[in-house]
């Protein structure tokens, strides 16, 4: 990191060439970033890179990190639709890895679409309807107080 500011000051005063710059900025070691994909209201294992003292979640919307208090492994999971990143930092501060973070709709549910509403369904065995990010208010609604009332009798036994 250090490194990348002395070069981006030796170009900014324009000390050496652009070519000279360009290539030293290039010798930069850079990270793979690794995409992990989690499905939208599940969590999913995945390990920390070796050397992490802080993860930082681009957006926190689409997903969330859990850190185990045993081993090197997080728990992501899908809190949106959409893409977002993580960046692992060691103990000075310093970028030791970056990884996207896909968070997809469960490739098994069913989606029906009538005009500018969405109803979504799971399909296992029997299609059932179930609550999901995108699908139209009414029917949203519907199925989550149908969930929090079984919930709350669930409870009340």
């Amino acid at each position: 990191m250090a490194m990348g500011l002395h070069i981006s000051k030796l170009c900014r005063l324009g000390i050496g060439a652009t070519a000279v710059c360009l290539s030293l900025a290039l010798s930069i070691p850079a990270f793979a970033v690794d995409t992990v994909t989690v499905t939208v209201d599940q969590a999913k294992i995945v390990q920390i890179p070796p050397g992490t003292r802080t993860l930082i979640i681009g957006n926190p919307m689409i997903a969330d990190v859990t850190l185990l208090k045993s081993g090197n492994t997080m728990i992501v999971t899908g809190k949106g639709f959409g893409e977002t990143n993580m960046i692992a930092l060691d103990a000075d501060g310093n970028p030791v890895a970056e990884s996207n973070i896909l968070v997809v709709g469960d490739p098994r549910a069913l989606v029906v679409q009538r005009g500018m509403d969405r109803q979504s369904y799971t399909c296992a065995p029997r299609c059932q309807p179930t609550a999901v990010l995108g699908d139209d208010n009414a029917f949203f609604n519907n199925v989550a107080s149908q969930i929090q009332a079984h919930n709350a009798d669930a409870l009340a036994k």
